[in-house]
This record gives structure tokens, sequence and C-alpha cells, in this order.
């Protein structure tokens, strides 16, 4: 009977010990909204579940380690799907589940996030070099399509370093050495640094568990003779700040054992020769202090020289800021010190976690510029800008580039930017506005393109123009985030407002077709009539209404329809006439309600490439879902065929009297194949007043004929007719005919 009890009760206690360590997670998470802290219960459930019988090596109930690696990410305050990726991290890999049931049951970001994790667990180190470790981590950063994706990998990571000791000794060696090579870098890079700093000396302890007790005795030892000396020091740099007015935050901290070992075998040094085994941390009000508070330091005790690093001024290309100087302590003892402010403070431990640490903490939003470094500062701009975090961390991943190019400024500071940076990334990292109105720019007093790579020294000078905008070729320059993710943000914008000028004229020509001359005004008393609209389409205001319009996500007949409804309920009636009158002329081209083309530029109104519709052609206007206004040539087959799938989205639309550019048009040359045959043809088109933008040819040379796709830019159709015209008459060339949809081979 004895016997039997143990094994009875064991998985009560195991599931009372998961129960209470999840009830410990969720303590945690106080900055989430009551509905996610339900999310995160959820998954818990889930994950709980799906580990059911599973075992550690130490015995304990599999769904500890989960719990762990979520406590750590709550530490973070990273939001509730990072939390629910972190819960369910191993159920894809170890318990049958696939990514339709997490897809399922918690949506796609938790599903994408935790199918990034397990394909970044499949990679396997082999660390034996230095720079094969360096593309190991670039490698990782670089499959993460999320930055989420690592924080939880190093979560995960470290709650395993220190549960190492329950592992096979077989496989110490080869995970420590990963982490150290691999993961450790990685959390430096993002800023982790106490994490960073954990991995570390969790690796040396696992990897070399003779010198690390050695030395932990030796740290220990040294600890108990010097305990008075750093209270001492503490006390008297507390006391002397006090006296100057400064209110600081000081901390004692020691160095890691790894640290101290590196240090050691770089150096060839004995424990008794390592001077500066300790270091205090002050934390100060703002930047000014900072420096008030080295001079005093200075005063109080002897500098080392030499050792002053002024982080702050110059920062590290992780956001990492502080000043460093090691003084002359009581006893001879070499202490090194490290003055921050608080924000700094934040950054220096938490990095990229930052982020979110700060969302979470900022309450009065003054101090967003005191989050100091300009790299975290463009990645709360990123985040605020595009709302999304795989595009967050496709913006922040080329700015963690170990290469920084430092470059000055006309009056002389110091920036830093990464490898291969242009002038327009120069120009966003000095300010959005200068960036956005940048019309050119001098390196070293000489006006260069605007794609030049700024190197090591190089004084830069922009030079901007108040009409001046962003230009979409940019992007295919620019490297930091923040240059490109303002770029993207300013073109977004232009294409709304696009979007918005086409809507409302596709929904004024969908009320005339109900018999409304036009569409109610913006005055008060309309206000009602829209905004019963908008509640009916479910966009939260008329811009959005009319830009959806504008993009083909909403039909302008159905809105017209809807408004038609709530205008009748107001007694205005349809107008009878103008009803007859645009259904007698709806099988015509030419409508007053038609959306003019004149060829300017504009996001929101494309020309097919399949049928390349020149001035002079019969054209229909397709409203393609989400991608605006698309004018093909009434023939084309592809417009044919979108014509019998999708009638309701084709659109009436005309020429502008005088367009405003060339249009591009395709155009099959076949030509007997010979010497000069290139020539003549080119010849005969620019004789013909047009340009070639883009030429084609069959791969077989060897053939007596071939054929030369071109793309040519003509004024209308009758200058079309003429290019056509002048390659016929060209020697050498058998036939020359216009390209007219994709199936014609273009």
């Amino acid at each position: 009977m004895t016997s039997v009890t143990p094994a009875v009760e064991l998985p009560v206690a195991a599931a009372n010990a998961a129960a209470a360590s999840f009830a410990a997670l969720e303590a945690r998470l106080d900055y989430l909204e009551p509905a996610d802290i339900d999310l995160v219960r959820r998954a818990y459930r889930f994950a709980d579940s799906a580990h059911l019988g599973q075992l550690r090596s130490s015995g304990e109930p599999y769904i500890t380690h989960p719990i762990a690696v979520a406590a750590q990410c709550a530490e973070w305050k990273l939001d509730a799907h990072a939390l629910m990726a972190a819960l369910l991290h191993d159920t894809l890999e170890d318990c049958g589940v696939s990514k339709a049931d997490l897809l399922e049951q918690f949506g796609p970001q938790v599903a994408e996030l935790v199918d990034g994790l397990t394909k970044l667990d499949k990679l396997q180190f082999n660390t034996r070099e230095e720079s094969q470790a360096e593309s190991f981590r670039k490698m990782l950063l670089a499959m993460a399509r999320d930055v989420r994706v690592i924080l939880i990998k190093l979560a995960d990571r470290t709650h395993n370093m220190r549960t190492m000791g329950d592992m096979p000794r077989s496989k110490w060696g080869r995970i420590s050495t990963e982490t150290l090579e691999i993961y450790a870098p990685i959390a430096h890079r993002l800023g982790l640094n106490q994490t960073y700093r954990e991995l570390q000396d969790l690796a040396f302890r696992h990897l070399k568990p003779w010198r690390y007790a050695v030395l932990a005795k030796a740290v220990n030892r040294a600890r108990q003779r010097r305990r008075d000396l750093i209270q001492k020091v503490q006390q008297e740099v507390q006391d002397t700040l006090a006296d100057a007015g400064l209110q600081a935050r000081i901390i004692g901290r020691e160095k890691t054992l790894y640290s101290i070992y590196r240090k050691m075998d770089d150096k060839r040094l004995s424990f008794a020769q390592v001077s500066d085994l300790y270091g205090v941390r002050v934390v100060l009000p703002n930047t000014i202090s900072c420096y008030t508070a080295l001079g005093l330091l200075h005063q109080l005790y002897k500098p080392v020289p030499g050792r002053f690093k002024d982080y702050i001024a110059m920062p590290k290309v992780n956001g990492y800021q502080s000043l460093h100087t090691t003084l002359v302590g009581p006893a001879s003892v070499n202490i090194e010190f490290q003055l921050r402010t608080e924000a700094m403070d934040l950054v220096a431990e938490a990095g990229v976690a930052a982020h979110w640490l700060y969302k979470v903490n900022k309450t009065d939003g003054g101090d967003g510029a005191e989050l100091g470094t300009q790299w975290l500062q463009s990645l709360l701009d990123i985040q605020h800008e595009t709302r999304d975090a795989a595009e967050f961390w496709e913006h922040i991943r080329v700015d963690l580039a170990p290469d920084a190019v430092y470059v000055f400024t006309p009056k002389g500071q110091i920036m830093a930017l990464p490898q291969g940076a242009t002038t327009v990334d120069y120009a966003y990292a000095i300010h959005s506005n200068v960036g956005d109105h940048t019309v050119a720019a001098k390196v070293n007093g000489e006006q260069v393109p605007l794609r030049t790579e700024l190197h090591n020294g190089d004084v830069i000078e922009i030079i901007t123009a108040p009409v001046s905008s962003p230009n979409p070729a940019w992007l295919g320059f620019v490297r930091t985030g923040r240059a490109r993710s303002k770029i993207r943000h300013h073109l977004k914008n232009l294409a709304q407002d696009e979007s918005r000028e086409l809507g409302e004229k596709l929904l004024a020509q969908a009320l005339r077709a109900e018999g409304l001359g036009q569409p109610p005004g913006q005055e008060p008393a309309d206000r009602p009539i829209w905004d019963k609209l908008v509640r009916f389409t479910g966009n939260r205001n008329r811009d959005e209404m009319l830009a959806d319009i504008g993009l083909g996500k909403r039909s302008a007949s159905m809105v017209a329809k809807r408004l038609v409804t709530l205008l009748a309920a107001r007694g205005v009636k349809p107008d009878a006439l103008l009803l007859t009158r645009e259904r007698y002329t709806a099988h015509e081209n030419l409508s007053q309600g038609a959306v003019i083309l004149d060829g300017a530029d504009n996001v929101s109104i494309k020309y097919a490439t399949c049928c390349r519709p020149v001035p002079g052609d019969n054209v229909v206007g397709y409203l393609g879902r989400g991608e605006g206004l698309v004018v093909h040539v009434d023939e084309c087959a592809v417009a044919r065929r979108l014509q019998h799938k999708d009638a309701e989205r084709f659109i009436t639309v005309a020429w502008a009297d005088e367009p405003v550019r060339a249009f591009e048009s395709g155009v099959v040359v076949t030509v007997v194949n010979g010497k000069g045959v290139l020539a003549r043809v080119a010849s005969s088109i620019a004789a013909a007043e047009a340009d070639i933008v883009h030429l084609g040819m069959t791969e077989e040379t060897a053939q007596e004929a071939l054929d030369l796709r071109l793309v040519v830019t003509v004024r209308d159709r009758a200058h079309l007719d003429t290019v056509l015209r002048a390659l016929r008459r060209t020697q050498s060339v058998l036939r020359a005919t216009r390209i007219m949809s994709a199936a014609s081979g273009h």
C-alpha cells in the first residue's frame, strides 16, 4: 500500500507546482489589459494539456519551462502575443501540434511567432571558427522576421542555461559554446546587457567548471575583505553628490566572473593583478548631472589616466550610453564608475526590450527625448508609424550591423550610421523634416548624388527646399530603418490623399447613375448623413471611406445606393431626367462622371502593363481590390477576362484633351538577323520622335529571323501608328505590330 501513495501524490504535487508557477507569472502581467491576460491564460491551458505527461531532465513537469520563458518575457514587458508564443514555443516540435492548430486557436501572429521559434530551434551550430559564429549570428537575425522571436529565443536559452545542471554532462560543452558564441553576442547587439552578462557567466560555469569554481572562491574571499571598502565608497559618493544638490541612485556592482576570466586570459594576469573588480553605477536625473557628478568624483578620487570613455556624446551602435571612468579609491583599489540617466539605464539593461518597457512606463510623455539614444528613439518612431512588429524588425535589422561609419555635421558634431549609409540616411538621422525636403547633398564641400555612400570622417551638408518631398526611388538605396520608414510613411499618406480624390470622383459617378447630381456637402447639416454612411461601411471617417472606394476596397455603386436611401429618408428624390440620360449614355465611354486620365503621376491610377494603353485607345478602368484604378485597352484579353468575371468593378474612364506626359507602348518587331539591324531599328524609332525604354529579344540568335520586343514612349495612338509605319519601312524588318496583351508575348 505504501509504495502506491507517492505515485498517486506526485502528479498532484506536480500539478500544484505548475498552477502555482502560473499564478507567479500572472502576478507579473499587471501591465496587460484583463482581456490580454485571458488570452495568455488560454495559451497556458493549451500548452499545459499539450505537454501533459512530459517531464524535464530535473523530473519537473515540462510546463515549468514555458512558464519560466514567459516570465522572462514579462520582465521585458512584451505584449500578449509574445507571451502566448513563449508558452507555446515547444508545442509544434514536441507535442504533435500543427501550425494550422495554432492558427485556428490563437490567430496568425502567435502562429507565426511559434513557427519562427521552431525554425530557429532546428539550426545546428558548429562554432569552431569565429567568422562562422558571426555568420550564424547574422543568419539568426535574418531568419527571425520579428524581433520578438529573438527575444523569446533568448529567454528560452537563458532558462535552459540556468537549468543546465539537470542535463547530461555530455551536452554541456556544445550548448555552452553555442551560447557563448551565438546567443550572448546577439543579446549584446540588441543591448540586452543583463541577459548578455548572465549568458556569459552561465556558459563559462558549464564550459570550464573547475576554473569557474576557483575564480568564484577567489572573488568571494575578496568580497569578504572589501565589503566595508565598497560600502565606504558608496557612502562617500552619496555624501559628495548630496552636498552639491544632486539626487542620485548608487548601486555597487562586481565584474562578472566571465569578464574577470577573459581579462586574466587576454592580458596574462593573475587574479591579484586584476585591479577593477568593483564597479559603482551612479544613476542621475539628467545628462548635465552626469557630467557635473563626473567632475565631483574626479575631485573626490584620483582618476586612472586613459581610462575615461564618453559613451553619452558617442553612443554605441546598440544604443548604449554612459560615462565610464576608473578611479583610485580607498586602499589604492581601482573602482570603475558608470554615470548615466534613468532612461540610459533602461536602455543599457534592456536594449531593444526597452522599446516595450518604454511604452509601458511612459506616463507624462515628457521624457521621450531623454530616452537618450538616437537608435532607440528611432525604433520608437518606427514602431509608432508602422504598428507592425514584423515591419519593425525589418526596419531595425539593418541597424544592428556591427560596423558603424562616423561622420561629421557642418558644425563638427559626430554621428554614427551603419556601414553603407547614404546622404539621405544622414538627412533623416538629423531630422525627418530635413530628410523629407532634401534636394541635394555635399560631402567634404563637393556636391554628390544622393545615393553616395558615406565614409568615416566625411563632413556632410544637406541642401533642402520647402517644396521638395521624398522620392520613391530613395527606397532603392537608403540603408537605415528610420529613413526607410519615414519615406514609406510619406508615400503612404500621399497614396491616401490621391485615393481619396479618386474615391470622390467614383462616388459622384455612381450617384449620377442613381439620379443624383452631387453628393451632400460637408456642412454641419450634412454631417449626420455622412456619419450614418461611414457606420454602414465600417470605416472610421469620411476620408477613409472615400480612400477605400478609390483603392477598390469598397464598391462605389453600393455606397451610392445606400446614400440615395439615406437621402430619400430626408425627402431628396432622384432626378428622373438625369437618371434617364445616364442610363441612355451608359454604353458610351464619355460621360460627365468619367474619371479623366491625363498621365500625371498618381499612385492610385495605374496603366496596365499587359496592353499598355495610350491616348486615343478606347479604354476601361478596372477597380482592383486594394490596388486602385487600373486602366486597360478595351479589347485587351486580360480586361475581357476580368469583365467576364468581375463586371461590376469596371468604371468609365476618358482621356484628357492634353495629357501631361508620354506613354509606354509594347511593340514586337520581327527582323532578318544580320549586322547593324538593331542600330537601324533604333534609328527609325528615334527619327519618329519616340524613345526606347526597354528592349528584349529571343534567345536563339542563330535563327534567320528573330523577334525584338520593345517598350517605346509615344504621345498617343496616332504617334504610335507613325512609329510602326517607320519600322515597317526599315530595311531588314519583316513585321512590326503592337503588343496588346500578356497573351501576345509581353
